[in-house]
């Protein structure tokens, strides 16, 4: 979400979202709030800190690791206000953590190494974020009082498997991760989320062509991609999102753009790359209603506040015309 103001990013969620409201994330607030410093947060017995070339592993906690935990307070302080000026419980409520592979891709380890090159400490890390993620949950449920939904957010995860993440020299790059090992670490921390929540989990992925069939194999319930991504796509990847989709996963679409466009958007526009997907692979339009939520592409932490606000209606509205298509669609 842009801005920095969490009473106001909250007050919007649930104003726009009230049937699947989430935790806001506000990068603008600088160091500790976004998706590393803020997953960082909730892990246990372990902290980071802020260095030239990004976050590290840190002997105790310092400022940087204080202030990330102060910002995720604020956020719950500000979900919760606007949960009980709402005076509705929403049925499900949302958070969002880096996932393991982005994790350790974007932390270093003391001697400058990122923390996947060590499958020890990223072993650490994942049994870390695991705990802090159930303390995470049990807090925002007593404080919303709905069920909760994880995300896990895994941007970095088709580098780590081409290898094309690059050393602390820059002058080589980390060996690729062999999918079987990156699946193996995301079936865990998916099985851990469930234990959890007992609820669905969703893996997101905003690359170009995110890796649905290895998110699926890994256990994951619903899958988040940018509709952009089937822009040129090929058939492959046409085939993959058939048959994750086929095999019961829920697909959560990036529909709605991030950023206000050159000209006014439509409802239709933004719902047509969904319901022509659903044609052309074969399905009956049902399946939206049954199994596809949209959602905005990617982030919205660069739109004007205008344009936010614009885009979650949207978000909702689309929902409603999956279930109802309007007349002429």
């Amino acid at each position: 979400m842009p801005g920095d103001d969490p009473a106001e990013a909250a007050a919007v969620v649930f104003g726009e979202l009230p049937d699947f409201p989430h935790l806001p994330e506000l990068p603008a607030r600088g160091v500790g709030a976004d998706v590393l410093g803020r997953s960082a947060a909730l892990l246990v017995d372990l902290a980071v800190e802020v260095v030239p070339s990004g976050y590290r592993v840190a002997s105790r906690p310092g400022h940087e690791h204080r202030r990330a935990l102060d910002l995720l307070r604020w956020d719950l302080d500000a979900v919760q206000e606007a949960r009980e000026k709402s005076g509705v419980t929403p049925p499900l409520f949302k958070v969002q953590l880096a996932g393991p592979w982005t994790l350790g891709a974007g932390i270093e380890l003391p001697r400058g190494h990122r923390v996947l090159t060590d499958r020890g400490a990223l072993r650490d890390f994942t049994s870390s974020l695991l705990d802090g993620l159930a303390e995470h949950v049990a807090e925002v449920r007593a404080r919303i009082g709905a069920p909760v939904v994880v995300q896990f957010d895994e941007p970095s995860l088709p580098a780590v498997l081409a290898g094309d993440l690059s050393t602390p020299s820059g002058y080589g790059n980390v060996p690729a991760v062999p999918a079987p090992e990156a699946r193996q670490l995301l079936t865990t921390v998916i099985e851990g989320a469930r234990r959890i929540t007992d609820r669905p989990v969703i893996l997101h992925c905003c690359a170009a062509k995110p890796p649905l069939r290895l998110l699926r194999e890994a256990g994951a319930d619903a899958l988040a991609f940018d509709l952009a991504a089937l822009d040129g796509a090929s058939a492959a990847f046409l085939d993959e999102i058939g048959e994750v989709w086929d095999g019961g996963a829920t697909l959560f679409m990036g529909a709605v753009p991030t950023t206000s466009p050159s000209s006014p958007l439509s409802l239709k526009d933004v719902g047509e790359p969904a319901f022509r997907l659903a044609d052309r692979l074969g399905f009956n339009r049902s399946v939206l209603a049954e199994r596809a939520v949209p959602t905005p592409a990617c982030g919205l932490a660069g739109a004007t506040p205008d344009w936010m606000r614009r885009a979650l209606a949207l978000t909702r509205d689309l929902g409603k015309a999956f279930v109802e298509p309007p007349e002429g669609w």
